[in-house]
């Protein structure tokens, strides 16, 4: 079965310490102090157009529509935590990780292996630290990048292979200056191959957009029964490359490593290496085409 699936970004915001909590202050008193916290995320989240998608305990579950504004409401988040006053004396504070990535969705609520990283990584953030992926490093600008700190590919639990891990400076700190060429210069490098068919098409210098379809004026021209005339473009963004179905059937994507899914009137950024199709499975397509982003 072909999934249809989005680009967002998921958050996940937990207090820290507050098993310790409820044991020093009681229940009530002890869920009275992680709400308030809780309603100071919200706020935060809010003022980012970012929706909650469901609250567990002293966890927040959070979606946004690009990893840019999760990356400025996470920031924040930790800043406001910062000047938290104390509560019974103890210094109350929060372990944030996010992701950038294709999730599934039905009413209002989202899984899939972006969520499952996302909620990974903040069970690994320490309090006061913010994690995220090296797949959300590369999609964001690089005012953003520059504050991020590359801590090398780590093992997160029901992952197959390690995941390229990024923290997220929020605070005052010269450490983060010193990833900001790491994290650009993979970037500066990246340019997008495709193969179509017997083709092999490097993504021209001189332009920003080509354009997939059965009409003969396209860029890319597909014979594939399912195609549209004017199916999909790739457009250049900087360094990224985004790829946005405008059809009738869908564009079928499947990035290496994930599964198939199916774009209608919607757009993902490629990534590393896959395949796609135009109107059919890249199970059944005629013409195949396949990707590299690197």
């Amino acid at each position: 079965m072909t999934l249809i699936s989005k680009e967002r970004a998921i958050l996940f915001a937990d207090v820290s310490g507050s098993t310790a909590l409820y044991e020093l202050l009681g229940d009530k008193p002890a869920a009275k102090a992680i709400e308030a916290v809780l309603g100071a995320l919200r706020e935060v989240i809010s003022a980012r157009d970012g929706v909650v998608v469901k609250t567990i305990g002293d966890e927040v579950m959070v979606v946004f529509n690009n990893p840019q504004a999760a990356c400025e409401a996470a920031r924040e988040m930790q800043q406001r935590m910062a000047t938290w006053p104390l509560t019974a004396g103890a210094k109350l504070a929060i372990r944030i990780g996010f992701h950038f990535g294709l999730v599934l969705e039905d009413k209002g609520d989202f899984w899939g292996d972006g969520v499952n990283t996302a909620a990974r990584l903040a069970g690994l953030a320490k309090a006061g630290q913010i994690l995220t992926t090296g797949a959300t490093a590369n999609a964001l600008p690089g005012i953003q990048r520059s504050n991020l700190r590359d801590l090398d590919a780590i093992s997160v639990k029901g992952k197959h292979d390690a995941v390229r891990v990024f923290e997220l400076m929020w605070g005052d700190t010269e450490d983060a200056t010193h990833v900001a060429g790491l994290a650009e210069s993979a970037k500066v490098q990246t340019r997008l191959t495709l193969e179509v068919g017997e083709r092999t098409i490097g993504f021209p210098r001189d332009k920003s957009v080509l354009i997939l379809g059965r009409e003969n004026t396209c860029d890319i021209v597909v014979q594939e029964k399912t195609a549209s005339r004017l199916h999909a473009r790739i457009e250049r963004k900087g360094v990224q490359y985004v790829l946005v179905d405008e059809s009738t059937n869908g564009t079928y994507v499947a990035i290496e490593g994930d599964r198939e899914v199916l774009l209608r009137r919607d757009s993902v950024m490629l990534r590393g290496r896959g395949k796609f199709a135009l109107g059919t499975s890249t199970d059944t397509a005629v013409v195949l085409i396949q990707f590299d982003c690197s």
